[in-house]
């Protein structure tokens, strides 16, 4: 096969898949926790529902152009950084930092904690840790080397 010419695919590093694996445990988590909180909010499902259809079609959004990152796109890779790991995540910890803030006695914040509120809870927690785990992984040094010779 000499002369021929080929081309050498350079196989995806480990914590590019591991930030996909997060990009997609945030998509889950925060579609559970807008599931919960559309059929928590009171009244019919639908009317709630259809006040989580632009959420939805972030997370739509979101998981497209995490796949196209998982493919080597660098403008993908970008994208989720700022859009995921600095807009995203503060819309993430803005409304329980500002409860946090507002309180003078901690445990007045738990005494009242119904099960779907811990739900709730972990999902927002799932959410902001897979988000913190993925944003760094795409930026490991294989990770950016990989994204480099695409």
């Amino acid at each position: 096969m000499t002369g021929t010419a080929f081309s050498v695919s350079v196989p995806r590093p480990r914590a590019v898949t591991v930030a996909f694996g997060g990009l997609v445990t945030a998509l889950a988590a925060g579609a559970a926790e807008g599931l919960l909180r559309a059929v928590r909010g009171g009244g019919e499902f639908g009317a709630t529902a259809a006040g989580s259809l632009p959420r939805l079609a972030i997370y739509l959004v979101v998981g497209a152009v995490a796949l196209y990152m998982v493919n080597g796109s660098r403008v993908a890779r970008a994208v989720l950084t700022v859009g995921i790991g600095v807009v995203g995540l503060l819309s993430l910890i803005v409304e329980p930092l500002a409860v946090l803030l507002s309180t003078d006695d901690f445990g007045e914040l738990f005494a009242g904690l119904s099960p779907s509120s811990a739900v709730l809870a972990g999902c927002r927690a799932v959410h902001i840790l897979a988000v913190v785990i993925a944003i760094p992984a795409m930026y490991t040094p294989a990770a950016h080397r990989w994204f480099t010779q695409r």
